[in-house]
Order: C-alpha cells, then structure tokens, then sequence
C-alpha cells in the first residue's frame, strides 16, 4: 500500500552510529507516542552497519572453518592447526589496543580490518611453526627449535606485520568525507 513519509536527517560527530541511533531509538520510544498507522524506520548508514553487521556474524564462523581446514590441510594435525587457530585470538588484543588508543569505535570497517588481522596472523604463524617444524626435523629438540626458529624468523614476521600496518594506516587515519569507508 501506498503511504506517505516523513524523512528525518541527522549526522552524528564523536560517537559511532550504532550507540547514537540505538540511544535515539531508546528516548523516541519513551517520549513519542505515535497515532494509529504510523511508524519509524531506521535506514542509511544505520541499516547498513546492521545488515553487514548480519552478514559478518554468518561469514565470520564459516571463515574460522575454512581457515582451521586450510591450516589442518596444510599441516595434516589438528594439534598444529589449533595452536595456529588459538593465535588469532592474541593478534585481536593488538586490534582492540590500537582502536583504544586512537580513539575509533568498532565498525564494519573495523571488522574487516580485523580480518584482515586474523590472515596476517596465521601467515606470520605458518612462517614461525613451518620453520620449527623443519628444524625438529633435523634432530633439535622441542625447546631448541623454538628458540631458534624464534630468533631466526622473527624479522620476516615483524616485516610482514609492519608491511600491513603501515599499508592500512592511511586509511585507518583519513578523516575527511566518506572515510568510514575507507577505514
């Protein structure tokens, strides 16, 4: 059926759009009471961030599951493919720090940023058990592989890690119109 709208516009500044709109919701449903066939709808960037919001929430434990059976292919162990799985969860705190400290709220771009923080993990991790692997191999012992495999690779770790932090920090600190999208 045909009805009529009424578009309200507003733009929001210090604060992300998830907790602004959320609190609007929360003081429009306290104070409006609205007649008969009337109704509010929540759309633009809001109806956005929920909809990719649903979307990560299905992609993301489908992607876990694709990255454990890529790495359980990889390594034919579930041992070495947990260990590496169980990484990711540490590279995450580096992500929440860094949002804390810049002062960014968590965002479909930040979601993505941290996906892109989960591959950059498990390669620096391939690189590191990959090498201690091969080390056991030839006869060290556990402890010896890891210190050594630790001393030998931790430069082509760090350099991977830097390389993609310093590519993404423009658009992590672009500021200007339409840097949500960019972050």
């Amino acid at each position: 059926a045909n009805s009529r709208y009424i578009p309200v516009k507003f733009s929001i500044r210090g604060r992300d759009i998830g907790s602004a709109v959320d609190e609007a919701k929360r003081i429009m449903s306290r104070q409006l009471d609205l007649p008969p066939g009337y109704r509010i709808r929540w759309y633009g960037e809001y109806k956005e961030m929920k909809e990719a919001q649903h979307r990560l929430a299905l992609l993301l434990p489908i992607a876990f599951g694709m990255i454990f059976l890529l790495l359980y292919w990889a390594y034919r162990s579930v041992k070495y493919a947990l260990v590496q799985i169980l990484t990711v969860p540490v590279a995450v705190t580096g992500g929440v720090w860094a949002l804390f400290l810049t002062g960014h709220h968590l965002s479909i771009s930040a979601s993505l940023g941290f996906l892109s923080l989960f591959g950059i993990a498990i390669q620096d991790g391939m690189i590191l058990i990959n090498f201690v692997t091969n080390l056991r191999r030839e006869g060290l012992t556990m402890h010896e592989a890891l210190v050594q495999g630790g001393n030998l690779r931790v430069r082509p770790v760090l350099m991977t890690a830097l390389l993609a932090g310093l590519g993404l920090l423009p658009a992590a600190l672009s500021s200007g119109i339409g840097n949500q999208a960019q972050k």
